[in-house]
């Protein structure tokens, strides 16, 4: 099973404001040093009540619509029962239900079978937790 299966967790630091943070190079360097010419599945998954992962743009603006989005549905406000933390931190713990914290893509040949524009993220609104660890997982 080590041969068909290996995991990482990489660390990344998000800071102090909401962010998407494009995680698709480190996807890329983990398969090719684990999955060199191999098929199979990578598995992203973030271990955080309050961050998600998705694919989508990045670079031409999706990045900050998306964001944009997230406060439109998930106003930081006090409407949240979930109180403590930063003004409005309740919503943040209703994001993975919208962004959910995992992701599982094909690898095909070793790399990322991704469309021409797509990433692999890390969304990240809760400007009270600026560390986060992300769950890189290749099963071939």
């Amino acid at each position: 099973m080590a041969d068909s299966f290996t995991t990482r967790i990489i660390n990344v630091t998000t800071g102090s404001t909401e962010t998407v943070c494009d995680l698709t190079a480190a996807c890329a360097s983990f398969l090719r040093e684990v999955a060199p010419g191999r098929d199979g599945l990578l598995n992203v998954f973030t271990p955080h009540a309050t961050a998600g992962l998705a694919v989508i743009e990045t670079g031409a603006g999706s990045d900050d619509d998306l964001l944009a989005a997230l406060h439109q549905l998930l106003p930081a406000d006090d409407r949240w029962q979930h109180r403590h933390g930063s003004p409005g931190h309740g919503r943040d713990h209703v994001l993975p239900a919208i962004v959910p914290p995992h992701a599982t893509l094909p690898v095909i040949g070793g790399a990322l079978e991704l469309g021409t524009w797509q990433s692999v993220v890390l969304v990240d609104t809760n400007r009270d937790n600026p560390r986060r660890q992300v769950r890189l997982s290749f099963l071939g």
